[in-house]
């Protein structure tokens, strides 16, 4: 019988723990192979290192959507407010003279020096029409003789009607120019620039209809306002540009008991009217143009009073009359009366809310 060869107990038990190790050494070392950072089952946060396949089609980030800038709102414009409209601008007073008639006396040598200079004046080739203006305006600031007055005052009435009256425009004239109609413009606002009624512009250059006034065309204009003086001793109103006498007016003032009250008035500024009707103070009835006792006539300019006996006093004014053979008289409600022919003509120069009228003794 054969036998095998002699091995110690211990050492068959040694090498089988030896295999044993070997072969749990070879388990973790392919279980770390798997799983490790070489394995192809990578955790999902390992995702983004993975080197993308060579013939992999390549996949696109989606461009993000562009979308319109929107529109700026467009809020509706505000409604322009309304001011309040302005007072009308009160003008200091121009210091007119003094032109009521006097006493006869001697003529005065120094205004009979001036009205000579300003008849020279006249006489020249051609006339010196607004050096002869200056002259007899500066012989109406002197005392003077009634004879002496009316002949300055009938001379400065008929240069007004060259000067003022008509479309010519003389060298120097401080007051009267030429304007050139701009796009947009009408004889109104032109006016209201110049302190000026509309109505004079109209007539100096014979503009048939205001809403033809064409942009380009030259017009003459008058630097205003105008003024009256009016003197209850003589039933006079004498008419200014600025402080240049333009002519007299004889007129119809209050009755006793109802005179015309002195001091400083003001045209309103919604004063002048073309026949409106008239509230009679007496019978309390409205009366239309056209029924006899009309009292109005072709024109009515409204006053306020503003200083002296005149401050505060409502309801009187400047108009025409049916009764023409009152001018002259103490018969009125104490309101200014003017044949109607020439109330038409004080109309279309005094501007309201600016022209005043001084009423005087």
């Amino acid at each position: 019988m054969a036998r095998r060869p002699y091995r110690p107990r211990g050492t068959r038990k040694t090498g089988n723990r030896i295999y044993g190790i070997l072969l749990l050494l070879i388990i973790v070392a392919t279980i770390a192979f798997v799983y490790g950072p070489f394995g192809k089952n990578k955790s999902t946060n390992d995702a983004n290192d993975i080197t993308p396949d060579a013939n992999a089609p390549e996949i696109k980030e989606p461009e993000p959507e562009l979308f319109p800038e929107p529109e700026p709102e467009l809020l509706p414009e505000p409604e322009p407010e309304l001011l309040p409209e302005p007072e009308p601008e009160l003008l200091p007073e121009p210091n007119l003279p003094d032109i009521a008639p006097v006493a006869d006396v001697e003529p005065n040598p120094e205004a009979a020096a001036l009205i000579a200079e300003a008849t020279a004046m006249l006489s020249e080739k051609p006339g010196r029409i607004i050096d002869a203006r200056s002259k007899l305006q500066e012989a109406l600031r002197i005392p003077m003789n009634i004879r002496q007055r009316t002949t300055v005052k009938n001379q400065l009435s008929e240069l007004a009607k060259k000067w003022l009256l008509s479309r010519t425009i003389y060298p120097d004239d401080e007051l009267c120019g030429i304007y050139k109609v701009k796009p947009g413009d009408r004889l109104e606002t032109i006016g209201k620039r110049y302190k000026v009624p509309w109505e004079i512009l109209q007539e100096i250059n014979s503009i048939s209809r205001p809403e033809t006034l064409s942009a380009g065309k030259p017009i003459k204009i008058i630097k205003g306002p105008f003024h009256v003086k009016v003197y209850l001793s003589t039933f006079t109103m004498d008419l200014y540009l600025q402080k240049t006498f333009v002519r007299s007016f004889r007129v119809g003032l209050g009755k006793p008991g109802k005179e015309t009250p002195t001091g400083l008035w003001r045209v309103k500024s919604d004063g002048k009217l073309i026949e409106p009707p008239w509230p009679d103070p007496v019978s309390k009835k409205m009366i239309y143009p056209g029924d006899p006792d009309y009292a109005l006539g072709s024109r009515w300019i409204g006053l306020e009073g503003l200083e002296g006996a005149a401050k505060n006093r409502e309801g009187f004014g400047i108009h025409g009359t049916k009764d023409p053979e009152q001018i002259g008289t103490a018969n009125s409600r104490g309101c200014i009366r003017m044949h109607n022919g020439e109330v038409k003509q004080v109309y279309n120069l005094l501007m309201p809310g600016i022209s005043t009228v001084r009423v005087v003794d």
